[in-house]
């Protein structure tokens, strides 16, 4: 680890950062080791400084959003954390255009919608992700996903800043073009519609009120564990294969919804991977379907 070096680029560029910050603070499984460096973007100009100092000196750069959809390997994270900031930075125009950050979070973005007489985000209330973090895995729930409502992202890709159009970011089912071209999301505009804010929020209310009621959230976890199989439902699956309730070391697969493995006592990473391993091969076992990760590994020995 080139630690010193690191230590005196962020400290030359007034970067706020953590030196061995475990990750079990930033992710919403509340697990995994330490990242040698955590650090926090203020600005674009930041991020492409960031991105050029890891670039030339071969330093590991992970982007991390508000870590919904992520499990830190128990053994940490090399290199630089990079978080985008929180901190709002949005504009809403007369033809209900919402430009904002990438690091702030879904929750915000939709009340600036409510507040603004705007629809077509309510879909989104409650998900526990950031912009970036929800273009970037085509956020969706209840029938909406982001590709209905995105315009375009501006993102850093080798030391320059594009800006990419909805049609040209691959969005499918909780995937994009960012998950392999390499690009940072910076910002995003999104194109919504009038309508009454009584109604909008009414519909807020109501999905929220669904996900208090059917997911465990009580519990630490990253949300659904799986992606939908075709044809099938994930949660119907590792139910009909006797597996809720089922546990390792502190991971349980939840008892009020089975797509979702839960931190229910003080887990650690590898007994999330060991329980998410033990669902794959048990329903494709016993059903021939083979469920695939909707969470994210990344950490050490996850490359």
């Amino acid at each position: 680890m080139k630690t010193q070096l690191i230590c005196d680029f962020l400290t030359q560029h007034k970067l706020t950062f953590l030196m061995n910050e475990p990750m079990s603070r930033h992710t919403t499984f509340k697990v995994g080791g330490n990242a040698a460096f955590l650090v926090t973007a203020e600005s674009a100009d930041n991020v492409i400084a960031i991105f050029e100092f890891c670039k030339q000196n071969d330093i590991p750069l992970t982007l991390l959003g508000k870590g919904s959809n992520v499990l830190v390997s128990d053994e940490g994270i090399d290199g630089i954390v990079l978080k985008l900031s929180e901190q709002p930075n949005i504009s809403v125009a007369p033809d209900g255009t919402i430009c904002c950050n990438a690091g702030m979070s879904l929750t915000a973005l939709c009340a600036t919608a409510l507040e603004n007489g705007l629809s077509g985000l309510e879909f989104a209330y409650g998900i526990p992700g950031s912009v970036g973090g929800a273009v970037f895995m085509n956020a969706g729930a209840y029938g909406g996903e982001i590709k209905d409502v995105i315009v375009s992202a501006t993102a850093l890709y080798n030391g320059e800043i594009k800006e990419i159009n909805a049609e040209n970011m691959a969005l499918g089912y909780r995937t994009s073009v960012f998950k392999t071209n390499g690009h940072i999301i910076l910002s995003a505009k999104f194109k919504l519609v009038a309508d009454e804010k009584e109604k909008i929020k009414a519909r807020m209310t109501d999905f929220i009120t669904r996900r208090r009621d059917k997911q465990p959230l009580d519990f630490p976890s990253a949300g659904s564990t799986f992606k939908r199989p075709e044809g099938y439902f994930a949660g119907v699956l590792i139910e009909q294969n006797g597996l809720k309730g089922y546990s390792i070391g502190g991971a349980e697969v939840s008892e009020k919804h089975a797509g979702f493995v839960i931190n229910k006592s003080n887990a650690t990473s590898r007994d999330i991977k060991q329980l998410i391993k033990h669902i794959q091969d048990t329903v494709y076992k016993n059903n021939g379907v083979k469920l695939e990760r909707e969470v994210i590994y990344l950490g050490r020995g996850e490359n």
